[in-house]
């Protein structure tokens, strides 16, 4: 990182620090909105999953002086990450930046605080006090993996459930919510009344809203949109866009998501936008950036009906701005909270 930006860093985490405070950060929910210390929370906020070029998956922060700064620069206010982050100075550093996490569990991580080893636990003990935990997040899009479950989804609604009670008997100061494939049927909503927030990945062109209607009239409950956005590929020429990466089909698709979600803030509490950087490693040579990947129920990207899973992000691998960034700036900070 040049000098200019670390001592803007750390000119920041100094001004942060100061400002701070030894009072308890207590989230909770009141009728269709999340609180915290009472006062309502809008999620402005980016799925975050760091992993640099040639790694199989696994994630790395080293990069995160440089990624808080765009992300204050671009209006976020949180993160959702897809795995615990057991690293009290990357929430720390989270923290300082004003930046909120929801954290997810796994169903079967191989013990790694997952649902299925009930180790999950073990880590809101650990860490249920951190001022960066804003919810606590059961699974994600499970609900189009049956045969994870013997081929019946009422065993992952059961098993959320009882996740779900057991945090609130341990941690009553951070909400649960789950991230469901779009619109969650009345069997999901029965079996899994302990979770408080629901979180809602929704693909659906460039125009989410129909949701907040269809949520409006099955649950009372707060819900964001755990997932939503478009990526910088075009596997076709379609609606003037043409084939290949185009940054321009995916900043043009996100205003108008955005615009969406914002319109609808009297149901929904806020977005945390797929994804911050591109992600190298979903299709092919993990040390070049492919074309393909593939995702359940996502022939709902814009423009072109294909989730090119590795040009996701509002920021390339090496953290240049691509178009979006603006288009994510302009809306996040011309909305308060």
């Amino acid at each position: 990182m040049k000098f200019k930006n670390s001592f803007i860093y750390i000119l920041f985490v100094l001004i942060a620090y100061s400002c701070s405070t030894k009072e308890e950060h207590i989230v909770k929910v009141f009728k269709r909105q999340i609180l915290v210390n009472d006062a309502p929370y809008l999620i402005k906020g980016i799925c975050y999953h760091p992993v640099p070029k040639g790694s199989p998956n696994k994630r790395d922060f080293s990069s995160l002086k440089e990624d808080i700064l765009l992300m204050k620069e671009a209006g976020i206010n949180t993160i959702r990450v897809y795995a615990p982050i057991d690293d009290i100075a990357v929430l720390d550093q989270l923290a300082l930046a004003d930046i909120k996490v929801i954290i997810g569990f796994g169903y079967d991580q191989k013990g790694f605080y997952d649902i299925a080893s009930g180790s999950f636990i073990e880590y809101v003990e650990k860490y249920k006090t951190h001022k960066a935990i804003l919810l606590w997040e059961l699974g994600n899009e499970y609900n189009y993996h049956p045969e994870w479950f013997d081929g019946d989804l009422k065993n992952w609604y059961n098993a959320l459930n009882n996740a779900a009670k057991l945090i609130h008997q341990r941690d009553p100061n951070h909400p649960v919510t789950t991230a469901h494939g779009d619109l969650p049927d009345s069997l999901a909503l029965q079996l899994s009344p302990n979770i408080d927030v629901w979180g809602l990945n929704v693909y659906r062109w460039d125009n989410p809203g129909s949701i907040y209607k269809e949520w409006e009239v099955i649950s009372d409950k707060p819900m964001y949109l755990s997932e939503a956005g478009g990526d910088s590929y075009m596997t076709i020429t379609k609606d003037g866009y043409e084939k290949g990466e185009n940054q321009k089909a995916q900043a043009d698709a996100n205003a108008t998501i955005l615009k969406n979600i914002f319109k609808n803030n009297h149901i929904g509490s806020g977005v945390t936008l797929f994804s911050f950087t591109d992600g190298w490693w979903k299709a092919g040579d993990k040390y070049t950036q492919d074309p393909g990947g593939w995702a359940p129920n996502s022939s709902g990207v814009p423009y072109d009906g294909s989730p090119n899973e590795e040009y996701w992000g509002i920021v390339d691998i090496d953290r240049n701005k691509k178009q979006t960034f603006n288009v994510v700036k302009k809306a996040y900070r011309n909305i308060k909270k």
